[in-house]
């Protein structure tokens, strides 16, 4: 599996992650990039930010989309 795909996978399990992510993504969005990297290296799992921004990019998840059309500024 795509391990950006895996990390998706991983951060919509938790809440939690999620908001702070979203909410980071309103503020920061080349850091909620970077925060994201870190987040994958943690688990195990190899993603470049560029790697990151093409995954978001593609999302079909409405949830997501309505995220990603708020953060789009940095990613």
């Amino acid at each position: 599996m795509d391990p950006s795909r895996q990390l998706y996978d991983a951060i919509s399990q938790d809440r939690q992650l999620t908001a702070s992510l979203y909410r980071q993504a309103l503020n920061d969005p080349g850091g909620t990039v970077k925060r994201l990297v870190v987040l994958a290296a943690e688990r195990g799992l190899s993603v470049s930010p560029e790697e990151v921004r093409r995954f978001v990019a593609e999302l079909e998840d409405p949830g997501s989309r309505r995220w990603l059309d708020k953060a789009r500024g940095g990613l």
